[in-house]
């Protein structure tokens, strides 16, 4: 394909800002390696006096923190998975799936941790759907089953491996090009190469394209891979966007403060560093020529006056402010004021019914997290159980409660609904499923699918006791 390696214009223009949101995400050596990147040099300042600021420089990581908070307080229980049909080996898959989604062991629920960090970094994180690829087409479902191409897994990509896309007429891909790089040994003791691969997927057909660099050069790009993708019966691209909206974009919304905050932080420091080597200051009408230093002696004349500089400090302390208030704004606008330091360390004092305001926002910001990475979740698993054609029906709930104490309020909430005495089977069994998956929430996948067929088996026969 002509043009394989173009990047979108959005993509180009977006490319420097990953880079950034990224270094002030990750912190500690990989934004100390950049520092220049995001530390200016002053205007005149010797380059040695500068070079010196930059190995010297530190990062206070508010904005890393709070998005780890918020994607452990979001998956500190697991989200609910249900299968519902006949289809006893299909659900087997499925809880095979939920246990190890991409071939390396990794739990879905740990994979969609994961998304969610990134897309809270970049704004939003992309789900391959793929299945193992095999020589010969299988001739039935066993066959299938037997070489393993039925055994669905996931790949995830960051925003910058999306170089570039089409919509169509709905807003959603008409196709898209993957982007990966790597370097590879093909020996031990052996020189590396880089293998750089593009993807191209439509809603059909894929093609891979590779290139491969060496110390001679760059070789041509070559297509070495292509054929009908794993959603081509479903006429869609098999690629699934986790995104947030701009107001819950956190890295977005504090990456300039965070910023500022760390200019600030490291001028206060330096300056407060170079006032401890006070510098003298000699009051005198004739040409000075001596020494002054440790383990030397300074001769004056009767008119001379010999002294120190000193700041009085009034910069220092309104700096010191600065920083307190730049830190509390970072919380703010992450929605977790709260969690900013007390009062006793903010610019702000919050009443308790203020503080609790503060925490219900945070708890609605989790909430909108949650239903966005369900809905991806589902999107995806329901594109897997077409594709193998399994007959299941799959639901994805949980996700919005953050507390492990809130399982109390929620079974008292669920005991004055049953003392309703709503006539609805139905409504009974949904709420004990709720109720045992939310109490259960770290057990296998089989184990719970296990405890709804059970439930559903001691409705079925208390219904048939009734009759």
């Amino acid at each position: 394909m002509i043009g394989i390696d173009q990047e979108h214009p959005e993509y180009v223009a977006r490319t420097a800002m990953w880079k950034k949101y990224r270094d002030l995400y990750a912190g500690g050596e990989q934004l100390k390696d950049n520092a220049s990147l995001y530390l200016p040099r002053r205007q005149k300042e010797p380059y040695d006096v500068y070079a010196e600021r930059l190995s010297k420089v530190f990062y206070e990581n508010y904005a890393g923190s709070i998005i780890d908070w918020y994607t452990a307080t979001l998956f500190r229980r697991e989200p609910v998975l249900t299968f519902e049909g006949t289809n006893d080996a299909g659900k087997q898959f499925f809880n095979n799936f939920s246990e190890d989604c991409d071939q390396k062991g990794t739990a879905l629920s740990d994979f969609f941790r994961r998304q969610m960090t990134e897309a809270l970094v970049s704004g939003a994180s992309y789900i391959l759907v793929d299945f193992p690829r095999i020589a010969h087409p299988a001739a039935n479902r066993a066959e299938e089953d037997a070489a393993g191409a039925s055994r669905a897994y996931l790949v995830d990509y960051r925003p910058e491996n999306v170089i570039n896309w089409s919509l169509d007429e709905r807003g959603n891909l008409a196709w898209v090009v993957l982007r990966t790089s790597s370097l590879q040994q093909t020996s031990v003791g052996g020189g590396y190469i880089k293998e750089t691969r593009w993807v191209y997927y439509d809603k059909r057909e894929y093609q891979v394209y590779r290139r491969v660099e060496t110390g001679d050069g760059k070789a041509e790009i070559e297509l070495i891979d292509q054929g009908r993708h794993s959603l081509w019966k479903q006429e869609r691209v098999p690629l699934f966007e986790l995104k947030v909206s701009e107001g819950l974009w956190l890295m977005n919304k504090a990456a300039l403060l965070q910023l500022e905050h760390f200019n600030k932080s490291n001028a206060l420091s330096w300056a407060l560093t170079m006032g401890l080597f006070a510098m003298p200051v000699v009051y005198s009408n004739r040409e000075w020529k001596q020494v002054v230093g440790e383990s030397y002696y300074l001769q004056l004349g009767s008119d001379d006056k010999f002294g120190w500089t000193e700041p009085e400090g009034k910069v220092y302390q309104i700096a010191a402010d600065n920083l307190v208030r730049l830190k509390d704004e970072i919380y703010r606008v992450c929605y977790l004021l709260t969690q900013a330091g007390g009062t006793q360390a903010s610019f702000t004092a919050q009443s308790a019914l203020s503080k609790q305001r503060d925490y219900s926002i945070t708890q609605e910001v989790l909430r909108a997290y949650g239903d966005a990475v369900k809905d991806v979740m589902k999107r995806v698993l329901r594109a897997i159980e077409a594709a193998r054609e399994d007959d299941l029906t799959i639901d994805v709930s949980g996700l919005d409660e953050f507390d492990i104490g809130d399982f109390t309020t929620e079974l008292e909430d669920a005991t004055k609904l049953l003392d309703l005495g709503i006539q609805s089977e139905t409504l009974k069994r949904q709420v004990y499923k709720k109720l045992a998956f939310k109490y259960l929430c770290d057990m296998r996948q089989e184990t719970k699918d296990r405890i709804a067929r059970e439930i559903d088996d001691w409705f079925a026969a208390k219904g048939k006791r009734r009759k």
